[in-house]
């Protein structure tokens, strides 16, 4: 570990921690923590949600998987920058009118029902502790390797310094550690790829023609089916990635944090052209590493890939680029786990205690003790599962996280809506149905199921790596069997016509009072 990765991870920490700081002064109430008080601007929030978005894997993973395979590592790139659009047609504005600070907020427009809002916090949480274990062990990996603390202290490190924003800073801080993060990480990037790009006399068909002869691959390095070799897998792991990401909670709390749904609308916008500037210099990064890192060095080295750019930094930059990247990665990884705790703990405090327990009675003094409280305990409880998951495939985590949102609150979502007929017996079944079936296809398939490596060994009964081909029509199919077959609601039409009413304009219309006859 040299002076200068000191210097610099001191200085994510400091800076970090100066953040929070002078956020905990604007946190006093539960709109300052969990929605930083509807005070972001479009700017800000869009970089905010890209920050939230590029996580580690999309930073280290997929430049290495270029590096590796080619065209197929840049496949992954296009599904997360697709899913947006997703996001801005169907659910971004909609969903800022409908809700304050979590998914479940929204349906309650519609569905006023305790059984709902607590399934939907549930699969919440559990969406969030997937993903939350899997950017936890594989922080604790890289730093491991990194720097060579120990796993457990690494996990220990990023666990405690994510509980400490999310108790003390709340949104704000969040927010802005977002902001900051997704800086340094498209500073980081754009520095790499004119290194890179530089290296290939400013030229893309040199650069493009050279990597052709380089690897092992020649020429079918720039074809697809070199890591996908079954359309079907590429197939469903677009359809997870792509409309996974409208029902990560971590996103769609983000979608509060503004004023108003034109602002949400500014959002989307700046984060798609961050999000999309950053994966095309991706492939800078990937063709850079085969280049001047070497495939067979890449190969070598293991860890997955994960290690190609700050490999990359080491061979152009030498070791101040490399001290740098390092801690953009290290930057990286608290911003993304913050926002899963703090999404995590809403889903309790908010979601659980404040209207299930409590039953919206708590005072708001109460209500942000409780918040503090469980992003105490989501961060104890994360730090003891991800040191006891080292050896776990994160690939798990990864097809989990993206299939559940996926299979159970993207139906959710949409048939809220844009479907009249749709009725809360409709809406459980398809959350079950779809959370259901992701986990039991992942348990089925070949990351779970494997004669030779996996945690169940022998041959899986479910062919696909990711379920989503199969979990998301499941998902969409359970909300609409469950709604045909539940009984109609005599007071659907009012309720679904309030809430289009809310969701194109953003004006709160209170349920209509029954009458003393219609009660009776």
């Amino acid at each position: 570990m040299s002076v200068t990765t000191i210097i610099f991870f001191l200085a994510v920490i400091i800076g970090t921690m100066a953040i929070t700081y002078s956020a905990a002064k604007q946190t006093g109430t539960t709109k300052d923590f969990y929605a930083a008080g509807n005070r972001l601007n479009g700017l800000q929030n869009g970089i905010a949600i890209a920050g939230d978005y590029m996580s580690a894997a999309s930073f280290l993973g997929i430049a290495g998987t270029i590096a590796m395979y080619g065209f197929d590592g840049f496949v992954y790139a296009i599904g997360f920058f697709v899913s947006y659009l997703i996001i801005l047609f169907l659910v971004a504005e909609p969903l800022h009118n409908l809700g304050r600070y979590t998914l479940a907020d929204a349906i309650a427009v519609r569905f006023d029902s305790p059984w709902l809002r607590g399934i939907v916090a549930c699969t919440t949480l559990l969406i969030t502790i997937f993903y939350m274990l899997a950017q936890l062990v594989g922080a604790g990996a890289l730093i491991h390797y990194l720097l060579g603390v120990r796993y457990d202290t690494s996990v220990l490190i990023v666990g405690s310094l994510m509980t400490f924003y999310v108790v003390f800073g709340g949104m704000v801080a969040t927010s802005w550690v977002q902001i900051i993060k997704a800086i340094l990480l498209l500073t980081g990037t754009l520095i790499l790829s004119l290194i890179v790009f530089a290296r290939f006399d400013w030229s893309f068909s040199e650069m493009f023609s050279h990597v052709s002869t380089i690897t092992p691959l020649q020429e079918q390095f720039l074809q697809p089916g070199n890591q996908l070799h079954d359309p079907l897998e590429t197939i469903s792991l677009h359809l997870a990635l792509i409309l996974g990401t409208a029902g990560l909670p971590h996103i769609i709390s983000r979608l509060f944090t503004v004023k108003d749904a034109k602002t949400t609308r500014n959002s989307i916008y700046t984060a798609t052209w961050v999000i999309g500037a950053f994966y095309l210099m991706t492939i800078f990064l990937g063709f850079g590493a085969s280049t001047f890192v070497g495939y067979e060095a890449l190969k070598n080295v293991g860890f997955g890939g994960n290690l190609t750019v700050t490999l990359l930094a080491d061979a152009l930059g030498g070791e101040f680029l490399m001290a740098y990247i390092a801690a953009v990665a290290f930057a990286t990884i608290l911003a993304v786990v913050t926002g899963l705790v703090l999404s995590a703990s809403s889903a309790f405090a908010h979601d659980v205690y404040s209207h299930l327990i409590r039953r919206g009675v708590a005072s708001e003094k109460e209500q942000v003790t409780m918040a503090k409280l469980s992003s105490v305990a989501v961060g104890v409880i994360s730090i003891w599962l991800a040191i006891g998951a080292e050896k776990m495939n994160v690939a798990i985590l990864v097809a989990l996280t993206f299939a559940v949102a996926a299979s159970s609150n993207l139906p959710l979502l949409l048939f809220t809506l844009y479907w009249k007929r749709f009725t809360v017996g409709g809406a459980i079944c398809g959350v079950l149905t779809g959370l259901t079936a992701s986990v039991v296809l992942v348990i089925l398939g070949p990351t779970v199921m494997h004669p030779l490596i996996g945690l169940i060994r022998a041959e899986p009964l479910f062919p696909l790596t990711n379920p989503g081909l199969v979990s998301i029509p499941l998902g969409f199919l359970g909300a609409v069997l469950g709604t045909l077959l539940d009984r109609p609601d005599p007071d659907a039409e009012m309720k679904y016509q309030r809430v289009l009413f809310q969701a194109l304009t953003g004006i709160r219309v209170p349920p209509a009072k029954k009458t003393e006859q219609e009660s009776a």
